[in-house]
C-alpha cells in the first residue's frame, strides 16, 4: 500500500490523539488542513475526573487529588503560553521506543490541540501490518529504511502535528534534516524500562530478535547505535533527571504529566531563543 494513499483518507474525521487505522489521513499535504472545532481526547488518555467533596478523614486522598489538579491546570497554562510562539510548529520526539514516549505525544496533542501521529504506526500500515512490517525490515532492510524516510518526508511537510518517530528517524542525515522542520526533542528513558516495554510489546518496530527475546546486551548495541542520532535533537529530556528533581527515588513514580512539564519547558525555551534570534536579525 503506498504512503500516498494512506495518508490520503486520514484527516477526514480524526480523533487529534488516537492511534491511526487504516482510513485515516489526510487528503493532500500541499493544502494546510483545518483543525476541527469539535475535539477529541485519547481514548487512553481520558479526561481525569475528581471527587467534589473529600472525606476530612482522608487527607492523604485529597492532598494527592488536589495536587494533580493543580498540576493538570498548570500543563494548560503553560501550553496555552506556549502556543503562542510556537505558531503550529510541529513536535517530533525521538528516542527508544517506549510507552513514555507515545503516552508523552498523545498528551501532548491534546493540550496543543495539535494531531498525534507515530511514524511506526504509518510504516506498519504501509507495509500491510505489523508482522509485514517485521518481515519486511527482515528481508529488504533497504526499502524498509526508504518507507520510514517517506513517511518522515509526508509528515515533515504538514504544521501542528506532534509526532512519535521510530528509531529510523535519526539512521540518516536525510531524516535528520526532515526533523529540522520542527522541533525535535530526544525523550531519554532507562534501557531497563524500554525493556519492560518491548518484552510486553511485540510491535515495536525494533529488530524482531530483541522483540522476541528482549535481549538487554542487543537493546544496549542498538541504543549506542542510534545515540548519536537522538544527541542531534533540539533539545533532551531525561527520564532519570526528571524523577530526581522531583524527588522521586523510584523512577516508574513519574507521571506522564510530570514528564509532559518539562517537554512544556524546554519547547518554551526553543521558541524563546528562536524569537531571540529572529529580533537580532531584524535590521534596525
Amino acid at each position: 500500500m503506498e504512503m500516498t494513499t494512506i495518508l490520503h483518507s486520514s484527516l477526514t474525521n480524526p480523533p487529534f490523539t488516537a492511534h491511526l487505522s487504516p482510513s485515516k489521513f489526510p487528503r493532500s499535504f500541499s493544502t494546510p488542513f483545518r483543525l476541527r472545532t469539535s475535539l477529541s481526547f485519547s481514548p487512553s488518555l481520558p479526561p481525569k475526573s475528581f471527587p467534589t467533596n473529600c472525606s476530612v478523614s482522608d487527607d492523604t486522598t485529597s492532598s494527592a487529588n488536589v495536587a494533580t489538579v493543580d498540576l493538570s491546570i498548570a500543563l494548560k497554562k503553560k501550553a496555552t503560553d506556549v502556543s503562542a510562539d510556537l505558531r503550529g510548529t510541529s513536535i517530533f520526539l525521538v528516542g527508544m521506543n517506549n510507552s513514555v514516549k507515545s503516552s508523552l505525544g498523545m498528551l501532548l496533542a491534546d493540550l496543543f490541540r495539535y494531531y498525534y501521529f507515530d511514524s511506526d504506526a504509518l510504516v506498519s500500515e504501509a507495509a500491510g501490518g505489523e508482522s509485514a512490517a517485521i518481515s519486511l525490515k527482515e528481508s529488504d532492510e533497504k526499502g524498509f529504511r526508504e518507507s520510514e524516510t517517506e513517511v518522515l518526508k509526508q509528515l515533515s511537510s504538514m504544521g501542528r502535528l506532534v509526532v512519535c518517530a521510530g528509531d529510523g528517524a535519526v539512521q540518516n542525515s536525510t531524516n535528520l534534516a526532515l526533523l529540522r522542520h520542527g522541533i525535535s526533542i530526544w525523550i531519554d528513558v532507562p534501557l531497563d524500562m524500554v525493556a519492560k516495554g518491548i518484552i510486553g510489546n511485540k510491535s515495536l518496530l525494533l529488530s524482531s530478535e530483541i522483540a522476541i527475546s528482549g535481549s538487554y546486551s542487543e537493546l544496549m548495541a542498538l541504543y549506542e547505535d542510534m545515540r548519536r542520532g537522538y544527541a542531534t535533537a533540539d533539545a533532551t529530556v531525561s527520564l532519570q533527571k526528571v524523577a530526581y528533581q522531583l524527588g522521586y527515588e523510584d523512577m516508574d513514580a513519574v507521571t506522564t504529566e510530570d514528564i509532559t512539564m518539562e517537554v512544556l519547558k524546554e519547547i518554551e525555551r526553543l521558541t524563546r531563543v528562536k524569537k531571540m534570534m529572529e529580533a537580532a536579525a531584524r535590521p534596525f
